[in-house]
């Protein structure tokens, strides 16, 4: 089957390389010359682990391209997915659709066969609506259908979610088209994946539900982290024992200093924005929004409470090892260490910084920050050591030379990476998130 992937960026060239390897004919089209001039030239425009050994071994085999032009990618496409960004609109939080309906115009142009065109994007509920108006109304001859089919990618292990996913939602009334669908994603089949048919309507809800549902279990466990610190519990007990309810699920359970990435931050704003326009506000989604937000500057003063306070703290020097919202991604989108860091500079701190992907993405947003060559040059002089970013690369620290070129022996670890005991040995004064 052919395969047009409009939008080559995280979702668009993962979904597109994935789809690629089932053994499709797929073409990834973008409006940038530069991006697929980079991808023509095996260049990846965002880092995820094995995403350039796929894209390169499917390019080879021919079933994998990249074009500028749309009409020439989509002409004889089955399904042409559109996954461009949504981003939060300035000014009110909604979800801006402005690239999504500027490629259905597009489409709706150039459109000269039957195919389902899938909205991959992520979009408030009753998109697909429009967008199928206005295909219709550029191509009112062609046959088509609008489907819904989201996408619950995790940056950092998306190629394995892709290929053995917990769900496969797609969203139609067209028996066609769910034909079409089913040939699409055929190839997971054999995994045995459980594709769930839904109105276009269903689907679309589907997805920000779900993320606002893990935003919230993220918050919940987090305000349970600092309940902890005030009656001497333990969050990882805590956490632990409610996670082996199988009604709660351990996932999603482990305190660190708030959510932050591509997706919930303005995935829930939208969701908050469509509850409000339709007169059902969503109360438990606007607290869990709040308390993330506020939890990220907290997290800087954490910090400065384990340097003896604003005072005493003023002047000296901080080392932030991680910076990306999660590892394994170089994604700076609403980070935690963004807030953190403007904190320590709001105090008169000075901050050194180490990320293994995430620095170049990192400095223009932190321009008063000194990016470093390593954990350990971070942390030369430094009166606290932080873990923000729980790479894998801090899960081993070397505790002896990390206290030899610190100037004073005190990691706070935001994500609880560390046993108390073992830090405390090394020599450290050691702080961690809702652990006594």
């Amino acid at each position: 089957m052919k395969i047009a992937m409009v939008g080559s960026g995280y979702v668009g060239l993962v979904s597109g390389a994935c789809f690629a390897d089932f053994g499709h004919d797929v073409v990834c089209i973008d409006k940038d010359p530069a991006k697929i001039a980079r991808l023509n030239d095996g260049l990846m425009p965002i880092y995820e682990p094995g995403l350039a050994e796929l894209v390169a071994g499917n390019v080879r085999a021919g079933r994998l391209t990249f074009t500028t032009d749309l009409a020439a990618g989509m002409a004889q496409a089955s399904a042409i997915f559109i996954a461009v960004g949504t981003p939060s609109r300035r000014g009110d939080g909604h979800a801006d659709l402005s690239f999504v309906y500027e490629v259905a115009r597009e489409v709706g142009a150039h459109l000269a066969q039957p195919a389902v065109i899938v909205t991959k994007s992520t979009v408030p509920v009753g998109t697909g609506d429009e967008v199928e108006r206005i295909i219709t109304q550029a191509a009112p001859q062609v046959t088509f259908a609008v489907a819904s089919n989201p996408e619950f990618l995790r940056e950092g292990a998306a190629i394995g979610d892709f290929k053995r996913p917990d769900r496969i939602v797609i969203g139609t009334d067209e028996e066609w088209a769910r034909q079409v669908m089913r040939e699409v994603y055929r190839p997971l089949f054999l995994n045995r994946a459980p594709i769930l048919f839904t109105s276009r309507r269903s689907a679309e809800l589907i997805k920000y539900a779900a993320n606002a549902f893990l935003a919230t279990k993220i918050t919940f466990i987090n305000e349970m982290a600092d309940l902890c610190e005030k009656v001497g519990a333990d969050i990882q007990d805590v956490a632990r024992g409610i996670g082996l309810d199988n009604r709660i699920g351990a996932k999603f359970l482990h305190a660190g200093p708030g959510y932050g990435g591509s997706c919930f931050p303005k995935d829930t704003l939208a969701l908050l924005k469509t509850a409000e326009d339709s007169g059902s506000p969503t109360r438990i989604v606007e607290a869990v929004a709040k308390v993330n937000e506020s939890r990220k500057r907290a997290m800087g003063r954490k910090v400065i409470d384990a340097m003896g306070g604003a005072t005493d703290a003023r002047g000296r020097r901080v080392a932030l090892l991680g910076l990306t919202f999660k590892p394994n991604t170089d994604d700076m989108r609403d980070a935690p260490s963004i807030a953190i860091a403007q904190t320590l500079v709001d105090a008169g701190i000075a901050v050194a910084a180490f990320d293994p992907e995430g620095m170049a993405a990192a400095a223009p947003l932190m321009p008063e920050v000194t990016m470093t060559r390593s954990p350990y040059e971070a942390a030369e002089n430094a009166d606290a050591v932080v873990l923000v970013t729980e790479w894998d690369a801090f899960r081993a620290l070397d505790l002896e030379r990390l206290k030899q070129v610190a100037k004073v022996p005190l990691l706070v670890d935001l994500r609880n990476i560390y046993d108390p005991a073992e830090v405390r040995a090394a020599g450290f004064t050691y702080h961690s998130i809702g652990r006594r």
